[in-house]
């Protein structure tokens, strides 16, 4: 089938600031494509251009197999749009905020149809003012359905919503997606990640640097396992140059504050070599612990930084 969208070489420069820099990627039908960067990553410039709010200054977009710079019109036809931070008329009704997003298409669900998608019946005629944070999210969500979009453009859907509300949004979502549509996603959780996207990016200095499903991404850069450890409070400076010379795996290690973590596919192997030395020197281990690798980790190796701090 042929892709949803196709986005070849593109660049685009701020003054001096070169923000994306020959970024090509693609969404399938039936997908959902996450993109994941750090802040001044050119994430959000990639969005905007694939949105049509910017001209890239070369490369090329096409959605549907059509040119989004010459026929823009005809193809937003057929894209919806949710974004971080809406801000609509907060007098308006649910009902009356969908039929005025409707009126923007020349095709768009019954507003009834779409306030059922959602599952805001019994909110259909609150006024947005008086809705909580899960429910305008999924009103919104709602006026970026009303058109029956092919393509779906999600941005930090669930910011700030209970557990509740984010499953809600996340399970209309699945169901979106699955009739032949795409949805390009971005999002600062790393479960909400692992949940909805079939595959991956990982864009930073205006590249993406890896590419792949979730669970690819994760063996391929991390392994299968994380081994975590701290030492006793003052001993890692003490004891530095004689650590790295024993245990020379530690320089793969990442130093998150005085907690290292080590992505490992033989963790008995270093438990066991990390155990001796820990006798050899005196010190004590204050934490140790193994987990699974996550995409959070798969972040934190390619851009030196946490989700959470990006």
């Amino acid at each position: 089938m042929e892709p949803l969208l196709v986005a070849t070489e593109l660049r685009k420069s701020f003054g001096k600031v070169t923000a994306v820099d020959g970024l090509s990627l693609n969404v399938q039908p039936g997908e959902c494509l996450a993109l994941l960067g750090p802040n001044g990553a050119g994430k959000t410039t990639t969005v905007e251009m694939l949105e049509g709010l910017q001209n890239p200054d070369s490369g090329t977009i096409q959605i549907f197999g059509k040119s989004l710079k010459h026929e823009r019109r005809a193809i937003l036809e057929s894209v919806g749009v949710m974004l971080q931070d809406t801000q609509l008329y907060k007098k308006l009704t649910v009902r009356e905020t969908l039929s005025l997003f409707g009126s923007f298409f020349r095709k768009s669900l019954n507003v009834d149809d779409a306030i059922a998608l959602v599952e805001m019946q019994e909110k259909a005629d609150a006024r947005l003012e008086s809705l909580s944070g899960g429910q305008k999210q999924r009103a919104y969500l709602a006026c970026s359905l009303i058109n029956e979009p092919r393509l779906l453009f999600l941005d930090e859907p669930t910011t700030g919503l209970d557990p509740q509300a984010r499953r809600l949004i996340w399970d209309l979502l699945e169901k979106h997606k699955g009739r032949d549509r795409g949805i390009l996603l971005t999002t600062h959780y790393m479960d909400e990640a692992e949940k909805l996207a079939d595959r991956v990016a990982v864009v930073d200095h205006g590249k993406i640097i890896a590419e792949g499903t979730p669970q690819d991404l994760i063996r391929r850069i991390c392994g299968e396992q994380i081994l975590c450890f701290r030492f006793a409070e003052t001993q890692l400076d003490q004891h530095r140059p004689e650590l790295f010379s024993k245990l020379a795996w530690l320089k793969d290690a990442t130093l998150v504050g005085d907690r290292f973590e080590l992505t490992t596919s033989n963790t008995i192997m270093h438990i066991g070599e990390l155990q001796r030395c820990v006798d050899q020197l005196g010190l004590k281990l204050e934490e140790l612990e193994m987990r699974r690798a996550t995409l959070e980790d798969v972040f934190l190796k390619l851009t030196g930084r946490s989700m959470r701090d990006a």
